[in-house]
């Protein structure tokens, strides 16, 4: 099964649009979307509407901070997000925001963890930032690979038997095999908030069969989010960052 996994869609319509477009015409028989489907963009109804449709269809998915703000307005943020989080919560709907609050922290499916931070604390959206944050994750399941987002930036990790760990970011496009002699932590990029330098949205195949991750980046009308996000009032940093994907 070839396995299309996202995170951090955050309210980016045009973005997970294209990203979905690119998935399935790969072959993608399956949605994972590893949490922060709100926040920061300005599209959450659709957003959260097309999550919901994917998961009755079968999909996967888990909270993220963001998503998780929205009934817990004790979440800490900084202003720009804040900002953009009570903005969401007054356009989503009862059943909107009852989904999002009703997602699990993690997922595990055969031999695949789903999680939105790290595994070691969920709820603490603690940030894997290196290969010491990663070995924490890793050893705190026994999943053969563990997909996360959060950082948004992508970043593929591997523990030995022996503890070993290596680390690297990914060529997009490039098939890794996880081979199975090593766990695996596989941190995505962001699908509507890129800040590794590259605006193109980030997600993530994988083919179970083969047990070979492609790391992806579809290109979008960032311009077109972008306004969105200044049409709406929300803070122009927002926007202003899209365009360089930081």
């Amino acid at each position: 099964m070839r396995l299309a996994v996202f995170a951090d869609i955050h309210a980016n319509r045009q973005a997970f649009s294209a990203c979905l477009e690119f998935a399935r015409a790969r072959g993608a028989e399956r949605i994972v979307c590893l949490g922060d489907v709100v926040g920061y963009g300005a599209d959450p109804e659709w957003a959260v509407d097309t999550v919901m449709g994917l998961v009755e269809d079968g999909a996967i998915a888990v909270i993220g901070n963001h998503d998780h703000a929205i009934s817990s307005p004790s979440e800490s943020m900084n202003a720009a997000a804040q900002a953009a989080i009570e903005w969401t919560r007054g356009r989503l709907s009862a059943p909107q925001r009852r989904f999002l609050a009703e997602l699990p922290l993690t997922r595990q499916e055969d031999d695949r963890l789903y999680v939105h931070s790290e595994a070691s604390h969920p709820a603490r959206w603690y940030y894997v930032r290196d290969t010491s944050d990663a070995a924490r994750s890793i050893a705190a399941t026994d999943a053969h690979v563990t997909f996360c987002g959060h950082i948004h930036r992508p970043a593929l990790y591997s523990m030995s038997p022996a503890a070993k760990m290596t680390s690297f970011i990914p060529t997009s496009g490039v098939p890794v095999q996880l081979l199975g002699g090593r766990r695996w932590l596989a941190v995505l990029g962001s699908v509507g908030q890129p800040r590794d330098g590259d605006p193109a949205a980030a997600f993530a195949i994988l083919d179970t069969t083969s047990r070979e991750i492609t790391y992806c980046r579809v290109p979008y009308d960032v311009e077109a989010a972008a306004e969105r996000i200044r049409a709406n009032g929300l803070p122009h940093w927002l926007a202003d960052r899209l365009l360089v994907g930081k």
